[in-house]
């Protein structure tokens, strides 16, 4: 197996030095494979392998030569040795990553001659798929598609005599013809190399979440969750969507509270499944971003688990295993539901259950409407939704900080938050009023996508509300958020961080919504074209042909012909196509008919010199014109690996200036 490593030892004298085109395009190709790691790498590992980059860039530009010995080895020790105090390891896809970039970039420190480009490209172009490890949605593809540019051009620059006489444009452009010829093979082999069922990559991986929903809920600290606008997932109906306002997503039910924070239950959660009453009125398939978590976010409320997923007590769903890439399954909903219309003793005391410590002037309240309604748990909860609706509350992505006490602060002192603060105040009075009742956290809304049919749902839309048991009724969905901002629930997220200004922002733009659809409908179909073309798929893609299922061994013999087909295809057309030649050769030809016209026709196998020297003699008017192209056009052809531009600009003036006159007999 080929090694990658920096040699500690000079390369044999009598190899050429690289030229300034391809140390240049090197140098860009490394810059390229920097530039696509750099959203994972930390931020000074980056600055700091890309000013090494610069600075023997910049080296090499005036003159200076590869870097000694006592430079690059201790580069080399130090570089492993940062690796290995940020991530604390060396395998796994960061690290691994960060060390195989920082190897690359060092390697500019001794790349002097064409062996060391050759390693280079070939190791960059690994550092360039490995990119793909992290991120797979269409614009990563395509930004390491076109690192390969200058990695090629690099490559065919090396087999140019004097690559630095020649412009970037006619570097850059047969590569780029070069890599469309490829297109076709690469597609054929997308398709029918097998597939593995479970992923390639198995090294550990830091365990570092994503942006997105998690475990624990406290007042204030979904902030971060609310303002980001990436996609969560993608929920495409199978009849008409659902009203906005019915668009909940639930993904944890969180019923222990410690003063500070929500938790779910996960002693109870892991009993089987709750009693629902109801029929499916929504069935619907949820392409879910990854989010390192195995929780899956279903419409509320879910009637069955998906595959490879169990239902909870709770009525949440947990997958099978973590979701590390785009993940797609099937739900169904019932809006019109009794969910747990009687519970157990231990179910009703885990609902109850507050902590001794948090929340006095919020206990007072709570029981002065236990006092006032009784048993009457559905006007307690309507006493607290008015409360919010008139009590002067404002929802707000950036309140002020809460103290120790975060029930009583937010409730008699901030008085401004968003769907944290309310859901979790909302729960713990109902708690103080003796009405049993928990929190849920999932997604709220969403923007219908017109063009692609689809319900585009973004981290933005994160929302948090309460269930409260009501006798006879069941789990209740009550949304406190909805009573201080109506738009929070009936519009969506957007509509409500807009605050009550009634003119629409830059988002609000009727043209950059519609590039936002668009542009949507390309990720969505990425993802279930491209990122979602699994084993499965791939077996049944010969269903159309009459072939139920395909094995490895059909796929295998289907690559092997296909590939030869396509070899053979390219063989032929270029073995047996018409060389066209250059625009040298254009001009000569337009030469030779100006002279055909005349009676001096070029005899078959008759070379240049020869019949521009019988062209001269048969047109002695003509003979010192004919004698300066005849030079020329050999000095052009011949003096150089490729016509000079400026040669061939002369070459074409000489040509359309020749007048020829027929011959006299």
């Amino acid at each position: 197996m080929t090694r990658f490593r920096l040699s500690l030892t000079r390369a044999p004298v009598d190899e050429p030095l690289l030229a300034r085109r391809p140390f240049d395009l090197l140098c860009l190709t490394m810059a390229c494979v920097l530039g696509v790691h750099a959203l994972h790498l930390p931020w000074w590992l980056t600055l700091t392998l890309a000013g090494v980059l610069a600075a023997r860039w910049r080296q090499r530009r005036s003159g200076g030569r590869n870097a000694p010995f006592w430079i690059k080895l201790p580069l080399i020790v130090l570089l492993l040795a940062v690796v290995i105090a940020y991530y604390g390891t060396l395998f796994g896809r960061e690290p691994g990553s960060a060390f195989a970039v920082g190897l690359l970039v060092l390697k500019m420190l001794e790349s002097e001659h064409r062996r060391d480009a050759r390693v280079a490209i070939a190791f960059g172009c690994f550092g360039l798929m490995s990119a793909l490890l992290f991120d797979q949605g269409i614009a990563a593809s395509f930004v390491v598609a076109l690192g390969l540019v200058p990695a090629v051009a690099t490559l065919r620059s090396l087999e140019v005599v004097d690559p630095d006489l020649r412009p970037l444009r006619r570097e850059l452009l047969p590569v780029l013809i070069t890599l469309l010829a490829a297109v076709p093979l690469a597609l054929f082999a997308f398709v029918f190399v097998p597939r593995l069922n479970s992923p390639l990559w198995g090294a550990p991986t830091a365990d570092r979440a994503v942006t997105g929903l998690s475990d624990r809920m406290a007042p204030g600290e979904m902030a971060e969750v609310l303002t980001d606008d990436t996609p969560a997932m993608r929920v495409t109906f199978d009849d008409a969507p659902p009203m906005s306002a019915s668009r909940y997503f639930r993904a944890y039910t969180m019923t222990n509270f410690d003063g500070q924070s929500w938790r779910p239950d996960y002693d109870g959660g892991s009993r089987s499944s709750g009693t629902l009453e109801g029929q499916p009125r929504f069935n619907y398939e949820i392409t879910l971003e990854p989010t390192r978590q195995r929780v899956l976010p279903v419409m509320d409320m879910p009637v069955s688990a998906p595959d490879d997923a169990r239902l909870r007590i709770d009525r949440t769903v947990e997958a099978d295993r973590r979701i590390d890439e785009v993940y797609r399954y099937h739900a169904s909903a019932a809006t019109d539901y009794r969910l747990d219309a009687t519970i157990d003793g231990r179910q009703r005391r885990q609902a109850l259950q507050l902590p001794n410590d948090v929340g006095p002037r919020a206990r007072e309240l709570a029981a002065s409407w236990a006092g006032k309604f009784g048993n009457d748990h559905l006007a307690i909860a309507r006493a607290a939704l008015a409360m919010f609706h008139d009590g002067g509350f404002r929802y707000t992505l950036a309140p002020a900080p809460l103290g120790r006490d975060r029930i009583d602060d937010f409730l008699f002192q901030t008085r401004e938050g968003f769907c944290e603060h309310f859901s979790s105040t909302f729960t713990f009075l109902m708690r103080a009023a003796g009405v049993p009742a928990r929190v849920v956290t999932g997604y709220q809304g969403g923007y219908w996508n017109k063009l692609g049919s689809y319900l585009l749902v973004r981290h933005a839309d994160a929302h948090a509300w309460s269930e409260v048991w009501l006798e006879g009724r069941g789990w209740v969905r009550f949304d406190p958020t909805g009573a201080v901002r109506p738009e929070r629930v009936s519009l969506g997220a957007a509509a409500a961080a807009a605050g009550s200004s009634s003119e629409g922002g830059l988002f609000d733009m009727a043209w950059l919504r519609n590039a936002r659809d668009r542009w949507d409908v390309v990720n969505q179909w990425w993802n279930q074209a491209v990122n979602g073309f699994d084993a499965l798929r791939q077996q049944g893609i010969l269903q159309p042909f009459g072939i139920r299922q395909t094995d490895v061994g059909d796929l295998a013999i289907i690559l092997a012909v296909g590939c030869a087909l396509l070899v053979a295809g390219a063989l032929g057309w270029a073995m047996f196509q018409r060389r066209e030649g250059d625009a040298l050769d254009a001009w000569m030809q337009r030469l030779e008919r100006k002279l055909a016209r005349t009676g001096v026709t070029r005899r078959t196998g008759e070379g240049p010199r020869h019949y521009l020297a019988r062209a001269a003699r048969s047109l002695p008017a003509q003979r010192n014109a004919l004698e300066r192209l005849s030079q020329l056009y050999l000095r052009s052809r011949y003096a150089y690996d490729e016509p000079p531009p400026e040669s061939l600009s002369e070459f074409r003036r000489q040509v359309k200036e020749f007048k020829a006159r027929r011959v006299v007999k």
